[in-house]
C-alpha cells in the first residue's frame, strides 16, 4: 500500500523550475533515499511533502490526504528533520523533549513516557540533564531527530541527517535511523552514497527535478553495470547509464 503517492509534483521559483512532473510512490514502512547533488530538487520535494512549502503543479497524496486539500490532516501524522539542527539551545535534552511533547499536547505523564522511551531509542541517558549547547554535533543531531519522532509520526522526513558529522558519529546515527525501519515510513535524503546502499530499501535519483532512477540498489546496479551506489550514481547523472524513471 503506498502511503506516499505525488502525482505531477512541480515546483519553480521565479525561472528557475526546482521539480518538474514527479511521479512516486513510496510503500508504508518502507526507508525510502532520495539522492541528487546540490540543485537536483531533493529538499524542495521534502519542503512541498511536509507542507513547509506549496506545489506549482500537481499533487501528492499521504497517508489518504491531499497536501493541497486536507493539509492539516497531516499534522501529527507527518514530521521531519531538517539539515539544520533544530533545538532549544539553552534547554536541555529531556526539557528539549517535553517541551515539544508539550506542543504536541501531551500530559506529563505522557511527556515522561515520550522522554522515557526516545533517550532509550537515542541513548539518551546520560545527557538528558545537559544543555543542548554543550552537545557535541552528533547529540545535536539525534535531539532533532528524537523531536521529530515526539508525535508518533507515521512517516518520517530525514533531510542529510549526517550532514557534517564526523565517521563515528555518523554511524552511530545511522544504527539509531536503521532501529526504526518497519515503525514508520522514512523518506531520508543524503549525499553520502554509502549510507543509502546501507539504509534503504529503495532508491530514487533526482537530477535537474526530474527522476532518473526509482527502485532497489540491485537494480541501479544492473542498470549501471556497478556494483556500489556511489558508481552507480556517478554512472547515471552522468549521463552515461540508464533511462529515466
Amino acid at each position: 500500500m503506498s502511503i506516499i503517492k505525488t502525482e505531477k509534483l512541480r515546483k519553480v521559483y521565479k525561472d528557475v523550475v526546482a521539480l518538474e512532473g514527479l511521479d512516486l510512490a513510496i510503500e508504508e514502512g518502507e526507508l525510502f533515499s532520495l539522492l541528487g547533488v546540490n540543485g537536483a530538487g531533493k529538499t524542495t520535494t521534502l519542503k512541498m511533502l511536509t507542507g513547509l512549502t506549496k506545489p506549482t503543479g500537481g499533487d501528492a497524496i499521504l497517508c489518504g490526504h491531499s497536501i493541497l486539500t486536507e493539509s492539516d490532516r497531516l499534522r501529527g501524522l507527518v514530521d521531519i528533520s531538517m539539515q539544520e539542527t533544530a533545538v532549544a539551545r539553552k534547554l536541555t535534552v529531556e526539557e528539549n523533549i517535553a517541551f515539544y511533547a508539550e506542543l504536541c499536547g501531551q500530559t506529563k505523564k505522557e511527556q515522561a513516557e515520550t522522554v522515557a522511551s526516545l533517550s532509550k531509542t537515542f541513548g539518551f541517558e546520560k545527557v538528558l540533564n545537559k544543555q543542548a549547547q554543550k552537545l557535541s554535533g552528533g547529540w545535536q543531531r539525534k535531539l532533532s531527530i528524537a523531536l521529530a519522532l515526539v508525535s508518533n509520526p507515521k512517516i518520517l522526513f530525514l533531510d542529510e541527517p549526517t550532514l557534517g558529522l564526523d565517521v563515528l558519529a555518523r554511524r552511530e546515527l545511522w544504527n539509531t535511523i536503521s532501529s526504526l525501519k518497519g515503525k514508520m515510513t522514512i523518506i531520508l535524503t543524503t549525499h553520502y552514497m554509502e549510507e543509502a546502499e546501507a539504509l534503504s530499501d529503495r532508491i530514487g535519483v533526482l537530477k535537474d527535478g526530474r527522476l532518473l532512477f526509482v527502485g532497489k540498489k540491485e537494480e541501479l546496479f544492473a542498470l549501471t553495470d556497478k556494483n556500489s551506489v556511489e558508481e552507480a550514481f556517478i554512472e547515471l547523472v552522468s549521463g552515461k547509464g540508464g533511462q529515466p524513471a
